[in-house]
């Protein structure tokens, strides 16, 4: 129930921001390309429920439609999972980023590969910037997840 609230929320966000976006053409990226941001949310899978998840999402900005960088989340509780992934950030609009990318998972000594698909929507303000996300990490063979939370980030 709470990845529906966090998906609800995000689109509101995301509707109520797009007309105050307009006419700002300044990006981030353009003074700096890179970018670090921080993750708190929540992850989901059907085994464990809900587990407190932290996260840092380090991005280089290539240009104004590709970033590269990678994940690292911790997810705890029942599922005390270790993810690491090299990502691309499509950054289709102005705040509108769709994230992909291979990566590997760890649960204590089991490893496994795993598959990001995700969107998150970027507010920006001198610099800093925050941003809801939600993403599907799929798991081959195993139950996929879904990732859902708020990260604060800066450009430097």
């Amino acid at each position: 129930m709470r990845i529906k609230s966090i998906m609800v929320f995000m689109l509101a966000v995301t509707f109520a921001h797009h007309d105050a976006a307009k006419g700002n053409a300044h990006h981030h990226w353009q003074t700096s390309p890179h970018h670090l941001s921080a993750l708190i949310g929540t992850t989901y899978t059907k085994e464990c429920g809900n587990a407190f998840t932290l996260g840092l999402d380090y991005e280089y900005r290539l240009n104004n439609f590709l970033g590269v960088g990678v994940v690292a989340e911790y997810a705890a509780d029942d599922l005390d999972a270790y993810t690491y992934l090299l990502v691309a950030d499509l950054h289709v609009t102005h705040n509108f980023i769709i994230q992909v990318g291979p990566g590997v998972e760890f649960h204590g000594s089991h490893k496994m590969e795993v598959g990001r698909l995700g969107m998150l929507y970027e507010f920006e303000w001198a610099g800093f910037t925050v941003s809801p996300q939600l993403h599907y990490d799929y798991h081959r063979n195993h139950k996929s997840a879904v990732v859902a939370g708020l990260a604060i980030g800066i450009s430097f």
